[in-house]
């Protein structure tokens, strides 16, 4: 791995490495895959207008996220199936992180139950949640997040249907069989290990989860759970506003990773205004194509207090196991590292929004 010097890299190695569904699964997006693509470019058109002369020898990168700190702002976002990518899977991924001093949000569909990558995710574990039409389901779930240790529920907001994904499509692609979702093992068979068929991952999701969610069932999520609840698939600023003000611990800026409704905004380009109608208080926090330490920089002078990446963990995995992930992350956190020394900071706090502008211009 040693030829692989950066997230791109690792993600044309994974891509010779994993047979074509899997492959397709995680790299597609939605429809023309619009929102796709600009989830990457809008990143690149914020420029960084660095300050000079600022004794940058030691930096300081840590946070700290819903009490959790945080060796760098960089967490892992849910992502479904990782055993399709390596066979240690989840286990491998929170194992990663908790080497490279950051924290994990594990997907209601992993492959491995959310209590034994709770035992290897040792810097923090949230569970990302889907609202099942089975209110029993959600709420089991919820419960077993809190008693297997995990520090926040993460509800996902952007799914009341399942986009068309034509890369899926056309490879008429199926989870292995032989791979369970397991934390919904105990829903049965029907839930955990489905014969997805023609209607395929989004059939899944349209026979599973619950198309009339609304924000009466966010209330019901916030004062069923004994953990914080932070909102992920918010694009809007009203949206941030309502959720924080029904009980929301936090937001997370994310269009699925491009993978819902094509053409919505790329997070890159709301973010600002997310966190203007947030509130400088507000846990505001973002994912979506992010792949350069200068990515991450942006995304924290924009106002979020931490980023999300996904592809690039799978990428990893895919091609080194946990050794595979921690390269991804040390990389990243490297690159970070050298953004904030010639951007002229010391720590987080000194990362304004006074550093950007629009490329190409002086604002």
């Amino acid at each position: 791995m040693k030829d692989l010097i950066n997230l791109f890299d690792f993600e044309a190695a994974a891509l010779t490495r994993l047979p074509a569904g899997p492959r397709d699964y995680y790299r597609g997006g939605a429809g023309d895959e619009i929102t796709l693509r600009a989830n990457r470019s809008a990143w690149d058109r914020w420029s960084i207008h660095y300050r000079v002369l600022r004794d940058v020898a030691k930096r300081d990168l840590s946070t700290q996220v819903l009490g959790q700190k945080l060796d760098w702002p960089v967490m892992i976002a849910p992502t479904a199936y990782h055993q399709m990518a390596h066979p240690d899977g989840e286990i491998a991924t929170a194992r990663a992180a908790a080497s490279t001093g950051t924290a994990m949000v594990l997907s209601t569909l992993s492959n491995k139950p959310m209590e034994e990558v709770a035992r290897a995710a040792t810097r923090g574990l949230w569970f990302q949640l889907y609202c099942y039409k089975d209110r029993g389901i959600t709420q089991d779930l919820i419960a077993r997040a809190a008693a297997a240790g995990c520090g926040a529920i993460v509800l996902t907001v952007d799914t009341p249907v399942g986009a068309v994904r034509e890369r899926d499509v056309r490879n008429e692609f199926s989870f292995p069989a032989n791979l369970p979702m397991s934390n919904l093992l105990p829903a049965g068979e029907r839930y955990s290990m489905p014969d997805l068929g023609q209607g395929g991952f989004s059939g899944y999701v349209n026979q599973m989860f619950d198309p009339s969610l609304s924000w009466r069932d966010l209330d019901w999520i916030v004062a069923t759970s004994k953990l914080p609840v932070l909102v992920k698939g918010i694009v809007r600023p009203d949206d941030a506003r309502r959720a924080l003000g029904r009980g929301a611990q936090g937001i997370i800026v994310s269009n699925h990773g491009g993978r819902q409704l094509d053409s919505a905004p790329a997070t890159a380009d709301v973010l600002d205004s997310v966190v203007r109608a947030a509130g400088q208080d507000a846990l505001v926090m973002v994912d979506g194509g992010i792949r350069r330490g200068t990515d991450v920089l942006k995304a924290l002078a924009l106002g979020a207090r931490a980023v999300l990446i996904g592809r690039p963990v799978l990428w990893g995995l895919a091609v080194g196991g946990e050794d595979g992930v921690r390269r991804v992350l040390d990389l990243l956190r490297n690159e970070f590292s050298v953004a904030m020394a010639l951007a002229g900071c010391q720590a987080l706090d000194e990362i304004e929004r006074a550093l950007l502008g629009r490329a190409g211009r002086d604002d």
